[in-house]
């Protein structure tokens, strides 16, 4: 089992990495308060990396797709075709006790 550490001890480990960093020559920069690390797009806004590309200018009419999936929701199922078939049935005393099996039909 892996042993947790705890808050402190991992504040330590994050000073003794600090202090090896700077040792070594590394430096830190201050970044001011509020900034941001992804560019603004026109002075407003971020872009989506997702949908950085031009917008489509046809579309696809789905309003029939739509109709289709809703009309099969509220459409009734089908039933199972059950087949009659004789089942076991276990016949009980006064007593609870079982007396025998019978077949009956459904």
């Amino acid at each position: 089992m892996k042993v947790l550490s705890s808050k402190e001890q991992q504040r330590q480990q994050l000073e003794r990495d600090m202090e090896r960093f700077l040792s070594r020559g590394g430096e830190i920069q201050q970044v001011p308060s509020g900034a941001s690390g992804t560019n603004p797009v026109n002075g407003k806004g971020h872009q989506t990396v997702l949908f950085n590309g031009p917008r489509r200018l046809a579309r696809t009419d789905l309003s029939e797709v739509a109709a289709t999936i809703d009309a099969r929701k509220h459409k009734p199922r089908r039933t199972r075709l059950t087949h009659s078939r004789p089942r076991r049935r276990l016949i009980y005393d006064d007593f609870g006790e079982p007396l025998r099996w019978v077949w009956q039909d459904k």
